[in-house]
């Protein structure tokens, strides 16, 4: 479908050198963007690239002659504390584009899953690096268990405590686990959680994985660790409410801490690294390259259908009153010198705003159908032509 709506467009002639950007519209499961890249800037950038790349080598080869191994890497001084607007804006694009064949073709039921830590998480996950550990050993204690990968998306929470949480919405496999294992394995070798339901195995295995030293801690963990929701797993029917489900968890005014990294985790080195993913899903993209006035026309039409939308945004506004630096011969009036000589008062009131999209022709819709959207602005365009 995407490919079919992408050749419905008027295609541009083929890029051969000349200067200036070529706007492209970029069509996907739940994405329609408008792009406006300079293709020759971008070679250039890319020779560049490759020569800094190339004398990057050559100075590492000239330092391993001379001292016989190569230079440690530096220290790590970037220190995270919350999650970015732009790593939201990327995720909330990326999961959209996503093409999910492969994981409904699974027919499987598909829950969301969360994975918590103990009581006492400071000893069990001290860094970042620590929980995606944690993270990709039971990625693989999944498909050795049940017999296929793990596909999915993942995604790093904090609770109010500090402690990190996991939210993953994959597939729920069926029987027992370690079946397909015991039936073709030539050797059998037990694990942890054979012979268990999902849920049951989930519990056991997700504490042997953390593996917290204290028992009781550990048992409390058994008990309480996990939890796998159907109801939250159905509400995923398309890729806008799956990438807007994801973004938006979280993210209002009263669930913000849970994008705050705990001071533990802000010293350098110790931050959290990414705060999403997924696994063996591929983006399905289609692009082409519109005429300038075309491109034009297309930004405006999906601006306006993106304000008919009445999409709106909370934000925190702040208003300073009082303690302007203003010379005294210019205060007129006794409201004036109310305002340069009393005390400075900060005020903070909560607005909603209507969001704007693509403003100056450039970024990206997330719709509930891709493919529909976009032939229905081909039939536009083709409208205006005439």
């Amino acid at each position: 479908m995407v490919g079919s709506a992408a050749s419905l467009f008027t295609r541009r002639p083929g890029w051969a050198g000349e200067e200036g950007p070529r706007p492209v519209l970029t069509i996907a499961p739940g994405v329609v963007s408008m792009s406006w890249p300079d293709v020759a800037r971008r070679e250039r950038t890319a020779e560049r690239t490759q020569e800094t790349a190339r004398k990057r080598a050559e100075e590492m080869a000239r330092y391993l002659v001379e001292h016989g191994t190569l230079p440690e890497d530096p220290e790590p001084t970037r220190t995270v504390t919350e999650w970015s607007r732009k790593s939201r804006a990327r995720m909330t694009r990326r999961l959209a584009e996503l093409d999910y064949g492969p994981l409904l073709r699974m027919s499987l039921r598909l829950p969301m899953t969360t994975l918590t830590y103990p009581g006492d998480w400071e000893a069990v996950a001290p860094t970042g690096k620590a929980v995606k550990r944690h993270l990709d050993q039971y990625r693989k204690r999944f498909e050795r268990a049940w017999g296929v990968p793990y596909v999915g998306i993942w995604k790093l929470e904090f609770q109010r405590r500090g402690a990190p949480h996991l939210h993953l919405w994959g597939p729920e496999p069926e029987g027992t686990a370690g079946e397909l294992r015991r039936l073709t394995a030539t050797r059998y070798r037990p694990a942890v959680g054979d012979g268990l339901p999902y849920r049951e195995w989930l519990s056991v295995v997700w504490a042997d994985i953390v593996d917290h030293p204290d028992p009781e801690q550990k048992r409390r963990h058994i008990r309480a660790g996990t939890a796998v929701d159907f109801r939250e797993g159905e509400r995923m029917r398309d890729p806008r409410r799956l990438a807007v489900y994801f973004t938006k968890h979280g993210s209002f005014s009263a669930k913000e801490y849970q994008h705050q990294v705990p001071e533990l985790w802000q010293a350098e080195g110790a931050g959290p690294g990414r705060f999403w993913g997924y696994w063996g899903l591929d983006p399905a993209t289609a692009g082409v390259e519109l005429d300038p006035a075309t491109a034009v026309w297309a930004g405006r039409i999906l601006r306006r259908y993106a304000r008919a939308q009445g999409v709106t945004q909370q934000r925190t506004v702040r208003r300073v009153r009082g303690g302007v630096p203003i010379p005294a011969d210019r205060v007129i009036g006794l409201a004036g010198a109310q305002l340069v000589l009393g005390p400075e008062r900060v005020r903070y009131r909560t607005v909603r705003r209507r969001v704007v999209r693509l403003a100056t022709n450039r970024g990206f819709l997330c719709v509930n159908d891709g493919p529909s959207l976009a032939a229905e602005l081909a039939r536009a365009l083709d409208r205006l032509r005439t």
